[in-house]
């Protein structure tokens, strides 16, 4: 097991956000967290990640108190990719080479630039690594802070809508990437999602949140028209595509678009 997390309380100005989580993830596993907006999917992960202090509740990392851990101990088993990148005047290469900061001792090494420049080659990036990322599109800058989480060599990656920004085509590659990295390095990844078929996809269990609670929590199994219709509101139909399992938003009875019909030109 590399991450537990028991008892989970967060509270903002007394109001509680979250409380009573409680899961673990074992290596080899992607793990998607799922809900609406404002459930309070973004808090946790930065509870995980010890940028927000719980309330109460412990959180273990490989059989530690992450609290009781120091702050580049934490950067070389945690990666975090946020859902807003600071720019800065730094070429891509230089602000993915700033990952390797908890690894490095005296000076930069070879091994650490090589380390960069094979993340750039893994996520296709090659043509970005000269390029200023304040001249980048927030679809490239997403690619370029999963990339400095990457030369991490974290044993856990958390990422917060990793795929908001990108276009379908990226959106595919690099879940298909995570999924592979996870699956190759005995890691495990941690994301925030809101499109349920990519988490159908690419995770391997689910975290429904509803409330600051865990609404449900298991495999493909917790994947229902009713669990999702209780934690959305909304009908949706479950089927198959190509062998792949798909959820279809059904149509509520306040959907205006009820009545339309297509017509042909």
């Amino acid at each position: 097991m590399i991450l537990s997390v028991e008892e989970l309380q967060f509270l903002y100005r007394n109001r509680k956000i979250l409380h009573d989580i409680a899961f673990s993830i074992n290596e080899g596993e992607v793990v998607a967290i799922l809900g609406p907006n404002g459930v309070g999917k973004t808090t946790l992960l930065k509870c995980l990640n010890r940028i927000l202090r719980p309330k109460s509740g412990t959180v273990h990392l490989e059989g530690k108190n992450l609290f009781d851990l120091g702050s580049m101990e934490v950067a070389r088993r945690i990666g975090y990719v946020p859902q807003r990148v600071e720019t800065g005047r730094l070429t891509a290469f230089d602000a993915v080479l700033l990952g390797r900061r908890p690894h490095i001792k005296w000076d930069i090494t070879e091994k650490d630039m090589q380390i960069v420049v094979s993340v750039f080659k893994l996520l296709s990036m090659e043509d970005m690594l000269l390029r200023y990322i304040d001249e980048m599109s927030g679809g490239e800058l997403q690619k370029v802070a999963i990339a400095r989480s990457l030369v991490q060599e974290p044993k856990i990656l958390l990422l917060d809508e990793p795929t908001s920004s990108l276009d379908l085509r990226n959106q595919v590659e690099i879940l298909a990437t995570i999924r592979q990295i996870v699956l190759d390095h005995k890691i495990a990844a941690i994301m925030t999602m809101h499109d349920l078929n990519q988490a159908l996809r690419y995770a391997d269990r689910f975290i429904f949140l509803k409330g600051g609670k865990v609404h449900a929590h298991g495999g493909v199994e917790v994947i229902t028209p009713q669990t999702i219709e209780e934690v959305y509101g909304l009908p949706v139909i479950i089927g198959e595509i190509s062998g792949m399992r798909c959820v279809i938003p059904g149509r509520p009875a306040w959907d205006c678009s009820a009545g339309r019909v297509s017509s042909k030109s």
